[in-house]
């Protein structure tokens, strides 16, 4: 039986033009934050490796403000920590994270961006990539049997594509109709492994083959990211199912800040370097915001984010065992998800 649920849904709001500054500022905030984690890292401050998004800040900013208060995401990767900052995330607790300090989003038992908030509807990312489609199809029949106009969103990259769960998870959801929406964020390497050499049939082909609506848009416009996930939560909600994404973007550093990327051809990222969405994103605002100013204000906001977040105590490591199973009865998602421009949907 479909677990579709057929909502009334309003028509795709155009996006403003304090809408699309809002944007640019996010990309701004994600660049500004991942650019001063790697320098701590560099200085040690930050344990383990350090991983970033330089470059594809479209995707997750674009992808997560097209959604609504209620919708879940699940879940933003090594790439994505846009998404995080567009549902509300305390920037000087992502520094506390990233530092192993004593933090609300981790306690410091995780590295990177494995973390989530379940209040703001986020939730946190595992490395076996992609389990969390799984996880995001369970939310949207959730919502789709209590009867609730909510969606769930999914993040991958190319190379989870040739993964069973994949295929797993595309199979259930387009069986099921669900309402989720999933975000394949093509950067042309999984890892070191370029597209070529993973897979002889695109994950379009096959999303089509398991009847499963699919776009592909350019993944450095964020308002094209934009406008594709909205269409996509419009068509979940109405009852017409999953919709695939596919978001082509380049990888501009290494898989971590301990991989070189020697493999990548320079011309390749020099192509892409002059495709840079924060850099398009403020060329297409010019004359609407002053976009060196705008870096300024957010630099700023990086600065005192990283000196609030050095006066907070490392992690107890008597505290590694605790939290580990929740306990109690089931919180809800995003019930803690302030409103921002983002939420217009009305769903």
């Amino acid at each position: 039986m479909s677990a579709a649920v057929v909502h009334a849904v309003p028509e795709v709001t155009q996006l403003t033009d304090a809408d699309r500054i809002e944007l640019l500022r996010f990309m701004l905030l994600m660049r500004g934050i991942e650019e001063r984690g790697l320098t701590l890292y560099k200085q040690g401050k930050v344990p383990g490796s350090f991983y970033d998004g330089r470059g594809q800040e479209a995707i997750s900013v674009g992808a997560t403000f097209a959604l609504d208060r209620g919708d879940a995401v699940s879940s933003p990767l090594i790439r994505d920590l846009g998404a995080h900052l567009v549902r509300g995330t305390d920037i000087a607790d992502i520094f506390r994270h990233y530092m192993g300090r004593e933090n609300p989003l981790s306690h410091g038992r995780e590295g990177n961006v494995h973390f989530g908030d379940h209040r703001l509807g986020v939730v946190g990312m595992v490395s076996m990539l992609p389990d969390m489609m799984v996880v995001a199809n369970g939310l949207a029949l959730a919502f789709a049997l209590q009867g609730e106009a909510r969606c769930a969103l999914s993040f991958f990259g190319d190379g989870a594509t040739s993964r069973g769960d994949w295929h797993e998870a595309m199979n259930w959801a387009a069986v099921d109709r669900l309402p989720v929406v999933y975000v394949l964020e093509n950067n042309h390497f999984a890892y070191s492994t370029p597209t070529e050499r993973q897979f002889a049939v695109s994950p379009i082909a096959r999303a089509q083959a398991y009847g499963i609506a699919s776009e592909t848009v350019d993944g450095n416009d964020v308002e094209a990211v934009f406008g594709a996930v909205s269409r996509a939560r419009l068509r979940a909600l109405a009852g017409d199912g999953p919709t695939l994404i596919e978001a082509e973007t380049m990888r501009m550093h290494g898989h971590g800040a301990h991989d070189d990327a020697r493999y990548v051809a320079p011309e390749l990222l020099r192509e892409w370097e002059a495709r840079d969405p924060i850099a398009r994103q403020a060329t297409a605002l010019a004359g609407l915001v002053d976009a060196d100013a705008l870096r300024r204000d957010v630099d700023a906001q990086v600065e005192e984010a990283v000196v609030a977040a050095m006066t907070a105590p490392m992690a107890d490591p008597s505290g590694a065992v605790t939290g580990v199973f929740h306990v109690g009865e089931p919180e809800p998602i995003g019930t803690g998800a302030a409103p921002w421009s983002g939420f217009r949907q009305g769903g």
